[in-house]
C-alpha cells in the first residue's frame, strides 16, 4: 500500500465526504437512485447503526476515497466506493477492496456480494483482479442500474 495513503473507520465528521464523492461518480455515469439517496444521505443510520461498515481512504491527510460494506441481512455488499478523479490512477480504489477482503476474511464471512454496471469497465476490472466472479442478477435488486452481481467467495 502507499506510504501516504492511510484507511480509516467512519467517523461522522465524513459524512459530506462520503456523500460527495459517490454522488460525484454516480451523477457523472448515472443519477442518484432514491436508496442512494437515503443510503449517502445518513450513512450512519442507514449503514453503520445497521450493522455494516464505512472506511476512508485518506491521502496525505485527505480524505480521497470511501467504501463501504452493507449489511443486507443475508450477505455483506460491497458499495459506495468512490474515488476523487484528482487521486485515481494511485490504486486507491484496489487499496480499499484489498483492505475489505482482509476485513472479511478477519470477521470469517462466507462472501462479499457487489453491484455494478458493465459500463464502469475499470471498476469491472478491478473487481475481476481481486476475484470476484458474476453471478445472476436477481430481478428485484435495490438498485435500477445494476446490470453485473459480482460474488467473492472467501
Amino acid at each position: 500500500m502507499n506510504a501516504d495513503l492511510e484507511i480509516i473507520p467512519f467517523k461522522e465528521k465524513y459524512s459530506q465526504q462520503f456523500y460527495a464523492l459517490n454522488a460525484a461518480w454516480l451523477e457523472k455515469y448515472f443519477y442518484i437512485e432514491p436508496y442512494d439517496e437515503k443510503v449517502l444521505s445518513k450513512p450512519k443510520k442507514y449503514i453503520i447503526d445497521e450493522g455494516g461498515y464505512i472506511f476512508f481512504a485518506k491521502y496525505k491527510n485527505e480524505i480521497v476515497g470511501v467504501v463501504s460494506l452493507i449489511n443486507q441481512k443475508n450477505y455483506f455488499e460491497l458499495s459506495k466506493m468512490a474515488v476523487d478523479p484528482k487521486f485515481q490512477g494511485l490504486k486507491i480504489g484496489k487499496s480499499l477492496v484489498k483492505f475489505c477482503i482482509d476485513f472479511a476474511k478477519n470477521k470469517k464471512w462466507d462472501n462479499i456480494i457487489l453491484y455494478s454496471h458493465r459500463s464502469l469497465e475499470t471498476a469491472i476490472h478491478l473487481y475481476r483482479n481481486m476475484g470476484f466472479v458474476e453471478i445472476p442478477v436477481e430481478e428485484n435488486s435495490h438498485y435500477e442500474r445494476a446490470d453485473i452481481k459480482m460474488i467473492l467467495e472467501l
